[in-house]
């Protein structure tokens, strides 16, 4: 039987969810935003991002394996842009792989994102937007940057459904919402 979680109700382009809430360190719990298999989340978010990114001059969008991918090819599909995922274990079939290491606030461990040798071409020369779900630390954002860099793109813009934590930290960022962090038990957000 699951267990109850408390839950943390947002609404963003037009659709409501509540967001069960985890602890990712002593006292500090996050709204956790899961959108594979939610199909009418994806759909709206992507229209709604889709109109944000337009007027920005960007030739493919960039994200992270694996939670963002319905997002970035729902995205890339409303903006009849290519996308490329970076993957977060290495497969022989990458080839000479490009690497960058991160740490993950969900998991709380260190993280290596690799570009797959055959997307290199897709980055170098080419102007991107980064796309995640939610930006919290910035460990995942950092490492995505750090990978492009190193394939010879320029980043042109960032992008998320969600910022979490420290709003003043995103200004730079395109999203659709901000999630608070909760810290202490008192249930009240930060």
């Amino acid at each position: 039987m699951p267990v109850e979680r408390e839950t943390y109700t947002v609404e963003v382009a037009g659709v409501r969810r509540d967001l069960r809430l985890f602890e990712v360190a002593p006292g500090v719990r996050i709204a956790i935003v899961n959108i594979l298999g939610d199909t009418e989340l994806v759909q709206a978010v992507s229209r709604q991002l889709a109109e944000r990114l337009r007027g920005i001059d960007a030739d493919v969008l960039v994200t992270a394996e694996a939670k963002s991918i319905p997002l970035i090819y729902a995205l890339a599909a409303e903006m009849g842009m290519d996308w490329v995922v970076l993957r977060k274990s290495y497969k022989p079939y990458m080839g000479e792989a490009l690497k960058a290491e991160t740490l993950s606030i969900t998991t709380g461990e260190h993280q290596t994102l690799y570009l797959d040798e055959k997307d290199r071409d897709l980055i170098k020369g080419k102007r991107i937007i980064l796309i995640d779900d939610v930006i919290s630390t910035g460990s995942t954002l950092q490492g995505m940057q750090l990978v492009v860099n190193k394939a010879g793109g320029e980043i042109v813009a960032q992008a998320a459904i969600f910022t979490e934590g420290e709003r003043a930290k995103w200004q730079n960022v395109i999203a659709l919402g901000h999630l608070p962090l909760f810290v202490d038990n008192d249930d009240k957000p930060e």
